[in-house]
């Protein structure tokens, strides 16, 4: 998609000049508010969901957008939901956040029936546009920075319902755009695979972990001391969306992946980190190449000659979920540093750790040659998104 603000480009043969910059002539530019289902009109969800009620109606937040069908829903009354029947979602509907964390998308899935937080606006798209098609156009980068520019708030960000409703996106013929989607699924297939096999490989990985780092307390040379004692830990400097849209170096912060790419790092690889912000706040890794540090990520720095770094991921990897009990907050979820740095670690002799982290290394080994996987999909799909969907 063209940025406005840049001089158009002398048109192609073949293409014809839009709003946003040059399409196929078969393309069409259109508001979001029309191409959706005029009876099911670009909608807000529930403001107040109230207690989780047995047998109520499902509401989906922001952090399930893209797992709606794969995990237990907060339920509200039908009382409180009747209120807002407008709202109410069914299989192909499109979500895309506008409150708070602005621009994330999902499809609900066929067969579910439920509504949405008042953080979410509904687009049903009528016939003419496909839901996975429009998913990921919004989805893509260069529409992405359109969104950021109609976002307003200083305290709390917010993509207006009339924006939405009169946002641009391009339509293609129907046989077009269910071809583009076809092909970019393939991508989400593959990711969805090595992330499942990553789930299973670091659950038995951690099983065994703490079995190891359990008979370590038997021996007689064991000490155990605050991780304040062992390493320091430093949080790093949050960047702004548009500064992690591309670059060589990953931008690790609140969650279990890179959040982007930026161009310049400000940590040496073979840090350990540990998310501090964000749902998956307490999340442990090893950062291999040089990255960027980010906000809601603190690294584990100088550690002492007590402690082997490799035993030390593996410990800490072993209480991961003791870690994410640390978090406070309603809001945005956070471990505090002083918290962290109280953590009890069980230090063994240096050769009795090294022992431990050399028969625990392969295993970590095999998770990073998935994730390394996981990172080149996630690059292709983001590069043939970019073309697909590209500035001109």
């Amino acid at each position: 998609m063209l940025d406005l603000a840049k001089p158009n480009p002398p048109t192609l043969e073949g293409y014809k000049e839009t709003k946003i910059g040059p399409l196929p002539e078969d393309w069409q530019v259109m508001t979001l508010e029309e191409i959706t289902e005029p009876s099911a009109p670009i909608r807000y969800g529930v403001v107040q969901i109230g207690p989780d009620t047995p047998d109520g109606i499902p509401i989906v937040p922001i952090k399930h957008i893209r797992r709606i069908g794969e995990v237990s829903l907060h339920r509200t009354s039908p009382k409180i939901e009747g209120r807002y029947k407008g709202s109410r979602v069914t299989g192909g509907d499109v979500l895309l956040s506008v409150k708070g964390t602005i621009g994330e998308v999902g499809v609900v899935p066929d067969g579910f029936e439920g509504n949405i937080a008042r953080e979410l606006a509904r687009i049903r798209p009528q016939p003419c546009c496909d839901s996975h098609f429009l998913s990921l156009q919004l989805q893509a980068p260069a529409t992405q920075r359109r969104i950021d520019k109609l976002v307003v708030g200083s305290t709390r960000l917010e993509f207006s319902i009339h924006a939405v409703r009169d946002f641009l996106v391009v339509v293609p013929p129907i046989s077009v755009q269910q071809k583009i989607a076809e092909i970019l699924r393939t991508w989400d297939e593959g990711l969805k695979k090595l992330t499942n096999l990553r789930t299973a490989k670091e659950c038995y990985l951690r099983g065994i972990t703490r079995i190891l780092l359990d008979r370590t307390i038997e021996h007689a040379a064991t000490k155990i001391k605050p991780l304040s004692k062992l390493a320091r830990v430093v949080k790093g400097k949050q960047l702004n969306k548009l500064d992690i849209a591309g670059g060589d170096y990953p931008v690790w912060n609140g969650g279990i992946t890179p959040s982007g790419w930026h161009n310049e790092w400000n940590t040496q690889g073979g840090t350990i980190t540990i998310s501090e912000g964000g749902n998956s706040c307490g999340f442990v890794n090893l950062a291999s190449k040089r990255f960027w540090l980010g906000g809601h990520c603190y690294a584990v720095h100088d550690l002492s000659p007590q402690i082997a770094k490799d035993f030390l991921l593996h410990a800490l990897k072993a209480r991961e979920s003791e870690i994410m009990r640390l978090r406070v907050g309603s809001g945005l979820p956070n471990i505090q540093r002083a918290d962290l740095e109280k953590l009890k670690i069980v230090i063994p002799p240096i050769a009795e750790q090294k022992r431990i982290a050399r028969a625990l290394t392969v295993g970590r080994r095999e998770l990073s040659l998935i994730d390394e996987q996981i990172n080149v999909l996630t690059r292709q799909k983001r590069g043939l998104m970019q073309k697909l969907f590209r500035e001109g």
